[in-house]
Protein backbone atom coordinates (compact mmCIF):
# COMPACT_ATOMS: atom_id res chain seq x y z
CA UNK A 1 0.00 0.00 0.00
CA UNK A 2 3.07 2.59 0.56
CA UNK A 3 4.63 1.53 -2.35
CA UNK A 4 1.33 2.00 -4.19
CA UNK A 5 0.75 5.77 -2.86
CA UNK A 6 4.93 6.65 -3.10
CA UNK A 7 4.40 5.84 -6.84
CA UNK A 8 1.51 7.46 -7.34
CA UNK A 9 2.72 10.64 -5.50
CA UNK A 10 6.01 10.09 -7.80
CA UNK A 11 3.79 10.21 -10.59
CA UNK A 12 2.32 12.57 -9.59
CA UNK A 13 5.07 14.93 -9.39
CA UNK A 14 6.91 13.91 -12.62
CA UNK A 15 3.57 15.41 -14.43
CA UNK A 16 4.39 18.71 -16.03
CA UNK A 17 0.98 19.87 -15.79
CA UNK A 18 0.58 19.02 -12.31
CA UNK A 19 4.06 20.54 -11.35
CA UNK A 20 3.21 23.87 -13.17
CA UNK A 21 -0.42 24.33 -11.34
CA UNK A 22 1.34 23.43 -8.11
CA UNK A 23 4.19 26.19 -8.65
CA UNK A 24 1.94 28.31 -10.18
CA UNK A 25 -0.31 28.06 -7.18
CA UNK A 26 1.84 28.39 -5.17
CA UNK A 27 3.13 31.64 -6.35
CA UNK A 28 0.34 33.21 -6.22
CA UNK A 29 -0.16 32.22 -2.82
CA UNK A 30 3.68 33.81 -2.27
CA UNK A 31 2.27 36.77 -3.64
CA UNK A 32 -0.34 37.41 -2.08
CA UNK A 33 0.89 36.58 1.06
CA UNK A 34 3.99 38.91 0.53
CA UNK A 35 1.62 41.91 -0.84
CA UNK A 36 -0.91 41.20 2.31
CA UNK A 37 1.85 41.05 4.84
CA UNK A 38 3.12 44.55 3.74
CA UNK A 39 -0.62 46.26 3.67
CA UNK A 40 -1.90 45.14 7.02
CA UNK A 41 1.60 46.52 8.53
CA UNK A 42 0.47 49.88 6.77
CA UNK A 43 -3.17 49.88 7.79
CA UNK A 44 -2.05 48.71 11.36
CA UNK A 45 0.48 51.79 11.11
CA UNK A 46 -1.79 54.22 10.10
CA UNK A 47 -4.19 53.06 12.78
CA UNK A 48 -1.75 53.87 15.59
CA UNK A 49 -0.91 56.67 14.23
CA UNK A 50 -4.60 58.02 13.97
CA UNK A 51 -5.09 56.79 17.25
CA UNK A 52 -1.74 58.32 19.22
CA UNK A 53 -2.70 61.72 17.02
CA UNK A 54 -6.19 61.63 18.76
CA UNK A 55 -5.12 61.33 22.50
CA UNK A 56 -2.07 63.86 22.19
CA UNK A 57 -4.85 66.22 20.88
CA UNK A 58 -6.94 65.72 23.79
CA UNK A 59 -3.88 65.80 25.96
CA UNK A 60 -2.96 68.65 24.19
CA UNK A 61 -6.57 70.17 24.85
CA UNK A 62 -5.55 70.31 28.71
CA UNK A 63 -2.00 71.34 28.37
CA UNK A 64 -2.85 74.54 26.38
CA UNK A 65 -5.46 75.50 28.74
CA UNK A 66 -3.84 74.60 32.22
CA UNK A 67 -6.90 73.45 33.13
CA UNK A 68 -8.57 70.40 34.57
CA UNK A 69 -12.08 70.25 34.90
CA UNK A 70 -13.14 69.66 38.36
CA UNK A 71 -16.43 69.96 40.91
CA UNK A 72 -17.09 71.55 43.60
CA UNK A 73 -20.18 71.16 46.41
CA UNK A 74 -21.01 73.66 48.90
CA UNK A 75 -23.87 73.42 51.48
CA UNK A 76 -26.68 73.59 48.92
CA UNK A 77 -25.18 74.12 45.90
CA UNK A 78 -23.05 72.83 43.15
CA UNK A 79 -20.41 73.99 41.27
CA UNK A 80 -18.44 72.96 37.73
CA UNK A 81 -14.93 74.11 36.14
CA UNK A 82 -15.24 73.29 32.84
CA UNK A 83 -11.81 72.45 30.24
CA UNK A 84 -11.79 75.82 28.73
CA UNK A 85 -11.51 77.68 32.15
CA UNK A 86 -15.37 78.97 32.65
CA UNK A 87 -18.04 77.98 35.20
CA UNK A 88 -21.01 76.71 35.47
CA UNK A 89 -23.37 76.13 39.07
CA UNK A 90 -26.56 74.87 39.97
CA UNK A 91 -28.48 74.81 43.60
CA UNK A 92 -29.54 77.31 45.87
CA UNK A 93 -28.88 81.12 44.76
CA UNK A 94 -30.27 83.58 47.67
CA UNK A 95 -27.12 85.44 47.60
CA UNK A 96 -25.85 84.93 44.09
CA UNK A 97 -23.87 81.85 45.28
CA UNK A 98 -24.36 80.84 41.41
CA UNK A 99 -23.85 83.51 39.47
CA UNK A 100 -20.31 82.51 37.97
CA UNK A 101 -21.54 82.79 34.05
CA UNK A 102 -19.48 85.31 33.36
CA UNK A 103 -16.04 83.97 34.77
CA UNK A 104 -13.24 83.09 32.09
CA UNK A 105 -9.19 81.69 32.62
CA UNK A 106 -10.42 79.94 35.94
CA UNK A 107 -7.74 76.85 36.76
CA UNK A 108 -9.88 75.98 40.26
CA UNK A 109 -13.48 75.98 41.98
CA UNK A 110 -13.78 75.82 45.42
CA UNK A 111 -17.61 75.84 47.27
CA UNK A 112 -18.85 76.88 50.80
CA UNK A 113 -21.30 77.43 52.66
CA UNK A 114 -23.26 79.83 50.43
CA UNK A 115 -20.01 81.53 48.35
CA UNK A 116 -18.15 80.25 45.14
CA UNK A 117 -15.01 81.27 44.73
CA UNK A 118 -12.75 80.70 41.72
CA UNK A 119 -8.55 81.15 41.16
CA UNK A 120 -7.71 82.45 37.89
CA UNK A 121 -4.84 81.46 35.98
CA UNK A 122 -3.08 84.69 36.85
CA UNK A 123 -2.93 83.28 41.06
CA UNK A 124 -5.54 86.39 41.66
CA UNK A 125 -8.96 85.27 42.95
CA UNK A 126 -12.83 85.56 41.99
CA UNK A 127 -15.92 85.16 44.25
CA UNK A 128 -19.81 85.65 44.27
CA UNK A 129 -21.76 85.17 46.89
CA UNK A 130 -22.78 85.93 50.88
CA UNK A 131 -19.78 88.36 51.76
CA UNK A 132 -21.43 89.01 55.08
CA UNK A 133 -17.71 88.41 56.66
CA UNK A 134 -15.64 89.55 54.10
CA UNK A 135 -15.32 85.98 52.70
CA UNK A 136 -14.99 86.99 49.01
CA UNK A 137 -12.75 90.25 49.61
CA UNK A 138 -9.94 89.54 47.58
CA UNK A 139 -8.94 92.18 46.08
CA UNK A 140 -5.36 92.14 47.48
CA UNK A 141 -4.88 88.50 46.67
CA UNK A 142 -2.11 87.70 44.62
CA UNK A 143 0.19 84.76 43.95
CA UNK A 144 -2.43 81.86 45.50
CA UNK A 145 -1.78 78.76 44.07
CA UNK A 146 -4.69 76.79 45.84
CA UNK A 147 -8.00 78.04 47.60
CA UNK A 148 -10.79 76.35 49.53
CA UNK A 149 -13.94 78.12 50.95
CA UNK A 150 -15.30 77.21 54.50
CA UNK A 151 -18.48 77.99 56.14
CA UNK A 152 -18.29 81.57 55.85
CA UNK A 153 -14.47 81.87 55.25
CA UNK A 154 -12.00 81.61 52.99
CA UNK A 155 -8.81 80.35 52.35
CA UNK A 156 -5.89 80.57 49.96
CA UNK A 157 -2.35 78.88 49.91
CA UNK A 158 0.22 81.25 48.64
CA UNK A 159 3.59 80.35 46.09
CA UNK A 160 6.39 80.18 48.88
CA UNK A 161 4.06 78.07 51.01
CA UNK A 162 2.46 80.53 53.35
CA UNK A 163 -1.59 81.04 53.71
CA UNK A 164 -3.93 83.77 54.08
CA UNK A 165 -7.51 84.06 54.84
CA UNK A 166 -10.74 86.24 55.17
CA UNK A 167 -13.90 86.14 56.59
CA UNK A 168 -16.38 84.55 59.73
CA UNK A 169 -13.02 84.41 62.56
CA UNK A 170 -15.23 83.87 65.51
CA UNK A 171 -13.11 80.58 65.76
CA UNK A 172 -9.65 82.18 64.88
CA UNK A 173 -10.40 79.66 62.00
CA UNK A 174 -8.73 82.53 60.20
CA UNK A 175 -5.51 82.37 62.32
CA UNK A 176 -3.08 80.76 59.61
CA UNK A 177 -0.76 83.80 59.01
CA UNK A 178 2.11 82.51 60.54
CA UNK A 179 1.71 78.62 58.82
CA UNK A 180 4.69 78.35 56.71
CA UNK A 181 6.08 75.00 54.15
CA UNK A 182 2.24 74.60 53.55
CA UNK A 183 1.33 72.10 50.09
CA UNK A 184 -2.33 72.26 50.76
CA UNK A 185 -5.07 74.27 52.45
CA UNK A 186 -8.87 72.97 53.10
CA UNK A 187 -11.59 74.76 54.95
CA UNK A 188 -14.35 73.56 57.40
CA UNK A 189 -17.00 75.23 58.43
CA UNK A 190 -15.60 76.77 61.30
CA UNK A 191 -12.17 75.44 61.14
CA UNK A 192 -8.57 75.43 58.64
CA UNK A 193 -6.36 72.70 57.59
CA UNK A 194 -3.09 72.95 55.86
CA UNK A 195 -1.48 70.22 54.99
CA UNK A 196 2.95 70.79 55.38
CA UNK A 197 6.10 69.78 53.47
CA UNK A 198 6.98 67.88 55.76
CA UNK A 199 4.05 65.43 55.80
CA UNK A 200 2.66 66.85 58.65
CA UNK A 201 -1.01 68.47 59.88
CA UNK A 202 -1.74 71.55 61.47
CA UNK A 203 -5.28 73.03 62.72
CA UNK A 204 -7.13 76.19 63.42
CA UNK A 205 -10.32 77.15 64.27
CA UNK A 206 -13.32 75.36 66.28
CA UNK A 207 -12.63 72.32 67.94
CA UNK A 208 -15.52 71.01 69.81
CA UNK A 209 -15.59 68.06 67.88
CA UNK A 210 -11.66 67.00 68.05
CA UNK A 211 -11.86 68.15 63.96
CA UNK A 212 -8.80 69.53 64.63
CA UNK A 213 -6.49 67.19 66.37
CA UNK A 214 -4.81 65.62 63.75
CA UNK A 215 -1.41 67.12 64.97
CA UNK A 216 -0.14 62.95 65.71
CA UNK A 217 -0.94 62.54 61.81
CA UNK A 218 1.93 61.00 59.95
CA UNK A 219 1.99 58.93 56.34
CA UNK A 220 -0.47 61.66 54.92
CA UNK A 221 -0.60 62.83 51.24
CA UNK A 222 -3.72 64.92 51.41
CA UNK A 223 -6.55 66.40 54.11
CA UNK A 224 -9.93 67.60 53.61
CA UNK A 225 -12.36 69.65 55.71
CA UNK A 226 -16.36 68.64 56.10
CA UNK A 227 -18.71 70.94 58.56
CA UNK A 228 -17.53 69.54 61.79
CA UNK A 229 -15.03 66.68 60.58
CA UNK A 230 -11.46 66.35 59.21
CA UNK A 231 -10.52 63.49 56.92
CA UNK A 232 -6.73 62.49 55.61
CA UNK A 233 -5.68 60.41 52.84
CA UNK A 234 -2.91 58.20 53.30
CA UNK A 235 0.22 56.82 51.12
CA UNK A 236 -1.04 53.27 51.45
CA UNK A 237 -4.84 54.11 50.09
CA UNK A 238 -6.42 53.87 53.61
CA UNK A 239 -7.87 56.83 55.42
CA UNK A 240 -8.02 58.43 58.99
CA UNK A 241 -10.70 61.15 60.10
CA UNK A 242 -11.48 62.66 63.40
CA UNK A 243 -14.49 65.22 64.91
CA UNK A 244 -18.12 64.79 64.49
CA UNK A 245 -19.12 60.99 64.39
CA UNK A 246 -22.68 61.25 65.12
CA UNK A 247 -23.40 59.65 61.56
CA UNK A 248 -20.60 57.86 61.60
CA UNK A 249 -19.24 59.92 59.17
CA UNK A 250 -15.73 59.16 60.57
CA UNK A 251 -15.91 55.28 60.57
CA UNK A 252 -13.71 55.00 57.73
CA UNK A 253 -11.00 52.78 58.98
CA UNK A 254 -11.57 49.82 56.55
CA UNK A 255 -11.58 52.06 53.71
CA UNK A 256 -8.70 50.53 50.93
CA UNK A 257 -7.17 51.60 47.85
CA UNK A 258 -8.60 54.79 47.99
CA UNK A 259 -7.45 57.64 45.57
CA UNK A 260 -9.22 60.99 47.10
CA UNK A 261 -11.46 61.75 50.10
CA UNK A 262 -14.06 64.30 50.24
CA UNK A 263 -15.89 65.33 53.55
CA UNK A 264 -19.34 66.84 53.39
CA UNK A 265 -21.63 68.09 56.13
CA UNK A 266 -22.65 64.22 57.65
CA UNK A 267 -20.86 62.46 55.15
CA UNK A 268 -17.58 61.00 53.69
CA UNK A 269 -17.51 59.59 50.34
CA UNK A 270 -14.39 58.35 49.27
CA UNK A 271 -13.08 57.92 45.34
CA UNK A 272 -11.36 54.14 44.56
CA UNK A 273 -8.67 53.51 42.06
CA UNK A 274 -10.84 51.67 40.28
CA UNK A 275 -12.90 54.56 39.66
CA UNK A 276 -15.98 53.09 42.07
CA UNK A 277 -17.24 55.25 45.51
CA UNK A 278 -17.55 54.28 48.89
CA UNK A 279 -19.47 56.40 51.47
CA UNK A 280 -20.05 56.56 54.87
CA UNK A 281 -22.39 58.71 57.04
CA UNK A 282 -25.97 60.61 57.29
CA UNK A 283 -27.54 59.21 54.43
CA UNK A 284 -30.97 60.50 54.77
CA UNK A 285 -31.79 62.18 51.37
CA UNK A 286 -29.36 58.81 49.74
CA UNK A 287 -26.53 60.94 49.81
CA UNK A 288 -24.34 57.56 50.63
CA UNK A 289 -25.84 55.39 47.78
CA UNK A 290 -22.46 55.35 45.21
CA UNK A 291 -22.16 51.60 45.20
CA UNK A 292 -23.28 51.68 41.57
CA UNK A 293 -21.15 54.40 40.41
CA UNK A 294 -18.17 53.33 38.16
CA UNK A 295 -15.57 55.63 35.72
CA UNK A 296 -15.29 58.01 38.74
CA UNK A 297 -12.49 60.57 38.36
CA UNK A 298 -13.17 63.16 41.27
CA UNK A 299 -15.80 63.17 44.01
CA UNK A 300 -17.11 65.89 46.24
CA UNK A 301 -19.43 65.74 49.01
CA UNK A 302 -22.29 69.04 50.13
CA UNK A 303 -24.47 69.78 52.50
CA UNK A 304 -26.60 66.63 52.24
CA UNK A 305 -25.95 65.79 48.21
CA UNK A 306 -22.66 64.14 46.77
CA UNK A 307 -21.12 64.40 43.25
CA UNK A 308 -19.05 62.59 41.12
CA UNK A 309 -17.43 63.58 37.85
CA UNK A 310 -16.57 61.29 35.37
CA UNK A 311 -13.59 60.54 33.02
CA UNK A 312 -15.11 61.32 30.10
CA UNK A 313 -16.34 65.25 31.66
CA UNK A 314 -20.25 63.96 32.45
CA UNK A 315 -21.75 64.54 36.32
CA UNK A 316 -23.19 62.44 38.45
CA UNK A 317 -25.33 63.51 41.72
CA UNK A 318 -27.19 61.86 44.04
CA UNK A 319 -29.22 63.11 47.15
CA UNK A 320 -30.58 67.11 46.75
CA UNK A 321 -28.51 68.67 44.54
CA UNK A 322 -30.68 69.80 41.17
CA UNK A 323 -29.59 66.53 39.37
CA UNK A 324 -31.82 67.21 36.29
CA UNK A 325 -29.85 70.23 36.04
CA UNK A 326 -26.47 68.70 37.13
CA UNK A 327 -26.83 65.13 34.76
CA UNK A 328 -26.97 67.38 31.65
CA UNK A 329 -23.37 68.87 32.30
CA UNK A 330 -19.68 67.94 29.97
CA UNK A 331 -17.40 69.84 31.82
CA UNK A 332 -14.66 68.08 29.05
CA UNK A 333 -12.06 65.20 29.09
CA UNK A 334 -10.38 64.74 32.92
CA UNK A 335 -8.17 61.87 31.63
CA UNK A 336 -7.72 59.89 28.66
CA UNK A 337 -9.16 56.18 30.18
CA UNK A 338 -7.28 54.33 27.77
CA UNK A 339 -4.35 54.65 25.83
CA UNK A 340 -4.94 54.06 22.41
CA UNK A 341 -1.77 54.99 21.04
CA UNK A 342 0.32 52.47 23.59
CA UNK A 343 -2.39 50.01 22.18
CA UNK A 344 -1.79 50.83 18.80
CA UNK A 345 1.75 50.77 18.86
CA UNK A 346 1.62 46.92 19.92
CA UNK A 347 -0.79 46.18 17.22
CA UNK A 348 2.10 47.68 14.49
CA UNK A 349 4.71 45.72 16.56
CA UNK A 350 2.48 42.42 16.29
CA UNK A 351 1.94 42.87 12.93
CA UNK A 352 5.76 43.46 12.04
CA UNK A 353 6.87 40.34 14.18
CA UNK A 354 4.40 38.32 12.04
CA UNK A 355 6.08 39.73 8.91
CA UNK A 356 9.17 38.88 9.58
CA UNK A 357 7.98 35.55 11.44
CA UNK A 358 6.69 34.69 7.92
CA UNK A 359 9.13 36.06 6.26
CA UNK A 360 12.04 34.16 7.68
CA UNK A 361 9.48 30.78 7.07
CA UNK A 362 9.31 31.55 3.31
CA UNK A 363 13.03 31.80 2.81
CA UNK A 364 13.49 28.52 5.01
CA UNK A 365 11.07 26.69 2.50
Amino acid sequence: MTACLLSRNIILLSDPYINNRILNEGGVVMKNRKILLPALLSIALVFSLIITASVLNEASVMAQGQVIPMIAAGYTHTVGLKINGTVVATGENEFGQCDVGNWTDITQITAGGAHTVGRKIDGTVVAVGNNEFGQCDFSNWTGITQISAGGAHTVGLKTDGTVIATGWNDYAQCDVGNWTGITQVTAGYAHTVGFKTNGTVVAAGWNDYAQCNVGNWTGITEVTAGAAHTAGLKTDGTVVATGWNDYAQCNVGNWTGITQVAPGYAHTVGLKTDGTVVAVGNNEFGQCDVGNWVDIAQVAAGGVHTVGLKARGTVVVIGTGDESVIVKWNLGLVAPQINWGLIGVIIAVAVVGLAIFFERRDRRA
